[in-house]
């Protein structure tokens, strides 16, 4: 059932237009700066840069940051610029680019005929050159170059010079990037700020360099653009500053006179907390540290982010005075037109983040070349796509007769998106609610919000008039008498079994059965991974917070690897609090009366343990592939047509929640 409209007065903040400096923000709703990739060639302001970005204005979203632009450093002559995970040092930037002015240009007139306006953050994020030669982010050894006056001084024209280009585009505002390990925060950071001249000391002199910054940049552009910073609200490092320290240095920093919004999240880009806070962690847990801001400083506005998804939550972070300005930048990745549904009362209609973190890991932590790179999104496939959306949302020339097996991710995305197309869709679950594995994902602790992706599709199974029919499980023969023109068999994948001795005996069970409460466990578990993403977590910590020992058991060198860096914090910390034990570089042998037999997967040397009630295996799944494969054989209806078949997500290969949804909207567009 749809959710009811809300009262007229239920975002009268959130939708009331904010002067901030000479910039007039339209609403309080922000796409903080975020460095998804949306450009086809990285860091340019391209077509693809511009769907992306300009379809959260269109969208309703008032202030567009876009994608972080690097600066230059002043490297010596002979040394090569240098790249390191999401960072780099280099000497040629975007900005001074030919033709850079011009796209920029292009794209703030974009959003402008939106009724947007657009802030752009510079950005020096590097290992390379620093305050203090500290390692700057403590999951990597790299040392920095300490900064000598000359050095300072050339960086400080930089910010002023870079500033200077970004208002000839005509931008509204320029956000300098003074949080998460940037070269700003090395200064103003008591960990990493070891200096004993002018540039160090205590809080009043570890902002010098962000005064005269500022100083250089207004005096640069005078009111011709808003003016502010983003800052960390905290530093979760040992002898890093707190949020009484944050508090004194800001009044510091505001005595210039030059800031006219502060930015502030907490967090950093590794371990615990991240700022970008993943669904392990509470909505906006960190708004009173936006609260003081506003309390302390007279004048900026005060933009708090935090993991902040929902517009009910943004509309009582305003109406609490915690902050002016509401950064959901995750919530307009899920859905770029959250903001308009909201301010509409079409809330059932919102597509909600689930806070997997899948967007930002992508970007950074991907394998994939920069230049393949894409951005994704778990939940919506149009992500990193939107020009090749925008050529297949036309209505089909003809209705066809469109048949889904497996109600999962995949297996809805297809039905959603050929329904909304105009196509006749029935769909088929055998269980007793659609979601497949994602219902699972939902039952491990922190994950419930995985649940919101299953209520979505639910309302646009519903709201496009899909046939859904669950409890059924069709036929070959019964899905050819509906004389379909396509079928999509989504049906998922099952659990791998390895051939292991004694697996298949009654101590040993699937994780999926654990987490479906399938599945009776004793007290002293061993759960053995063969799968590098948040699974073989998910489950220890499933069995965890039910009070079980739980020791892992993982086959090379870490359980995770494959979890970005902005969740690995979270998930390891709910591991450690649940006192779950780790093993690594055990491969299982035999299982055999409570005795697990493993091998060493570095020197083949046999190791034993004992004592466990119960053995979970988490060995990735397989494909099920077996009406797909009966399909082919019965080849045509009763009337002698044969269907276009596909073979979707799981089904196909198991894979994460973003492929899946990517493979089964395709499908939904192509069946004519």
């Amino acid at each position: 059932m749809n959710a009811p409209p809300p009262t007229t007065n239920s975002f009268e903040r959130l939708f009331s237009p904010l002067k901030v400096g000479p910039m007039t923000v339209p609403n309080r709703i922000c796409e903080t700066t975020n460095t998804i990739g949306a450009a086809q060639m990285p860091g340019f302001v391209d077509d693809s840069f511009m769907a992306h970005h300009v379809a959260k204005a269109k969208g309703g979203t008032g202030w567009i940051g876009s994608e972080t632009f690097l600066l230059d450093l002043p490297l010596p002559d002979e040394a090569a610029d240098e790249f390191f995970p999401g960072t780099g040092a280099v000497r040629f930037p975007l900005y001074k680019m030919p033709g850079f002015v011009e796209s920029l240009g292009r794209f703030r007139e974009a959003v402008h005929a939106e009724g947007s306006v657009v802030v752009c953050q510079l950005t020096l994020l590097n290992f390379t050159m620093a305050a203090s030669s500290v390692p700057i982010v403590e999951c990597y050894d790299w040392v920095p170059h300490p900064l000598d006056a000359s050095e300072i001084a050339k960086i400080l024209h930089t910010y002023a010079e870079a500033a200077e280009e970004f208002v000839k585009a005509g931008v509204d505002g320029i956000e300098i990037h003074c949080a998460h390990e940037t070269l700003p925060q090395t200064f103003l950071s008591p960990a990493l700020n070891q200096r004993t001249d002018e540039w160090g000391g205590d809080a009043r002199a570890r902002t010098k360099f962000l005064r005269e910054l500022l100083l250089g940049v207004k005096e640069r552009i005078g009111d011709a653009a808003a003016v502010g910073i983003r800052i960390s609200g905290q530093e979760a490092r040992e002898d890093g500053y707190d949020p009484v320290e944050l508090r004194e240095m800001m009044s510091h920093v505001a005595e210039t006179g030059t800031l006219d919004f502060v930015n502030v999240d907490v967090g950093h880009c590794w371990g615990k907390p991240s700022y970008v806070q993943p669904s392990y962690v509470g909505h906006a847990i960190y708004r009173d540290i936006g609260r003081a801001l506003k309390v302390d400083l007279d004048g900026p506005a005060i933009l708090f982010s935090g993991r902040v998804t929902d517009p009910g939550i943004a509309e009582q972070l305003l109406q609490s005075e915690c902050c002016d300005l509401v950064g959901m930048t995750r919530a307009g990745i899920a859905d770029p037109e959250f903001a308009n549904k909201a301010r509409d009362g079409r809330l059932s209609e919102i597509r909600r983040c689930i806070g997997c973190n899948r967007c930002i890991g992508q970007s950074v932590n991907s394998d994939v070349p920069d230049m393949f790179r894409k951005p994704v999104c778990s939940v919506n496939p149009e992500v990193g796509n939107e020009i090749f959306y925008a050529g297949k949302q036309a209505p089909p020339s003809e209705t066809r007769r469109f048949v889904v097996v497996g109600g999962g991710a995949a297996g809805c995305e297809a039905a959603r998106v050929a329904a909304r197309r105009g196509h006749e869709v029935t769909l088929f679950e055998r269980g007793t609610r659609l979601g497949g594995q994602v219902n699972l994902a939902a039952k491990a602790p922190g994950r419930d919000s995985f649940e919101d992706f299953v209520i979505f599709q639910e309302s646009q199974l519903e709201l496009h008039g899909v046939d859904v029919r669950l409890e059924a499980e069709p036929s070959a023969r019964e899905i050819l008498a509906l004389e379909p023109d396509a079928v999509a068999c989504a049906t998922g994948s099952q659990p791998r079994w390895p051939d292991t001795p004694g697996v298949r005996s009654a101590n040993v069970v699937q994780g999926w059965d654990v987490l479906a409460g399938k599945a009776e466990v004793g007290e002293r578990v061993a759960v053995v991974s063969h799968e590098d993403g948040f699974e073989t977590p998910n489950v220890a910590d499933f069995l965890a917070a039910q009070g079980k020992h739980v020791e892992i058991f993982h086959k090379w060198l870490a359980i995770g690897s494959q979890i970005d860096r902005y969740s690995i914090g979270a998930v390891m910390g709910q591991l450690v609090d649940g006192d779950v034990a780790i093993h690594t570089g055990m491969r299982l042998a035999g299982v055999a009366d409570g005795k697990l037999e493993f091998v060493s997967a570095f020197n083949d040397r046999n190791v034993r343990f004992e004592g466990f009630d119960t053995v979970v295996l988490v060995y990735g799944s397989q494909p099920d592939t077996r009406l797909y494969d009966e399909l082919k054989l019965a080849g045509t209806t009763p009337t002698g047509s044969t269907p276009k078949l596909f073979l979707v997500g799981a089904a196909w290969v198991p894979r994460v929640l973003a492929d899946a949804t990517q493979h089964g909207a395709r499908v939904g567009m192509e069946i004519g």
